[in-house]
Order: C-alpha cells, then structure tokens, then sequence
C-alpha cells in the first residue's frame, strides 16, 4: 500500500469516529438540533431548591418535556420556562410542583392535569405551583420539636 493511500484510510477513519462520537454526544446529552417542538409555558415559583435546567417535566411520571430555563422573575419569585412536547395540552388550572426523584434524587417538574376546559397557550402561564419540600428545614422542625 502506499503512502498517500494509508493517510487517506486514517483520514477516513478519523472522521468516521469523530462524526460517531457527535452523534453519541447529540443523543445522550439529548441536544435538540434545528430548534426544538413543541411550546413554552411558565410557571413562578418562591423557590426552586435544586431544579436545574435540562431537568424532565412529567405527568404521571411520563416525560412530556424539559425545563428550558430558570430565572428571577417579578417580587424576586424563580421564573421557570418549561419545553412541552408537541400534542400535550395543558388545561389552565394544572398545577406545577418541584419534585425529587427518590430520598436525594435529581429534581423534576411535576405536572397534575386540571379539568378546566380553557387550554394553556404558547407564551401561558401555570398559575398554581408548589415549591419543593426543604429537606433541611423538615428535619430541622423534627429534631427541635417545632410542629
């Protein structure tokens, strides 16, 4: 074999692997490429206590989204922008709650459905939410006895 033919074997073997190893990064990391489906909603919580972007948004513990984004929004409340999946409607009175996926699992958006007959839009807002339970400051009121 000659010399210019091997470099272009391990030229092409090298690509080979590197566009692998994209498409590996692309699916475990789950990066959506050309702009991802679905629609936006939000939700404001007093805090988020440990919910990071990227985290699921589920109902009945199937996945129907991810959080997007996590900011501070109006009178210092945590703002949070969910990604919903195309064909899930929400209806206005469902109620978002901050979860935790075990004793010290990752955090996770819960969604519980409503029964109102109006439908969340693109851009809507959940209005009710519960913020997660401060393990902390639960086993705190047990030890001190403050019930």
């Amino acid at each position: 074999m000659r010399r210019i033919d091997r470099e272009v074997v391990v030229g092409l073997f090298l690509l080979v692997g590197i566009l692998a190893l994209g498409w590996i990064s692309v699916r475990l990391g789950q990066v959506e490429i050309l702009g991802a489906s679905g629609y936006t909603v939000y939700a404001e919580f007093t805090t988020v206590g440990g919910l990071k972007e990227g985290a699921g948004v589920e109902i009945a513990g199937v996945r129907i989204g991810r959080v997007e984004g996590i900011s501070l929004g109006d009178n210092y409340q945590a703002r949070v922008r969910m990604r919903i999946d195309s064909g899930i409607e929400l209806q206005e009175d469902t109620i978002a709650s901050i979860k935790t996926k075990g004793l010290i699992g990752e955090r996770y958006m819960h969604l519980s459905p409503g029964a109102a007959d109006e439908i969340i839009s693109s851009g809507g807002e959940i209005r009710e939410t519960e913020p997660p339970v401060d393990l902390e400051e639960l086993i705190g009121t047990m030890v001190f006895g403050k019930f």
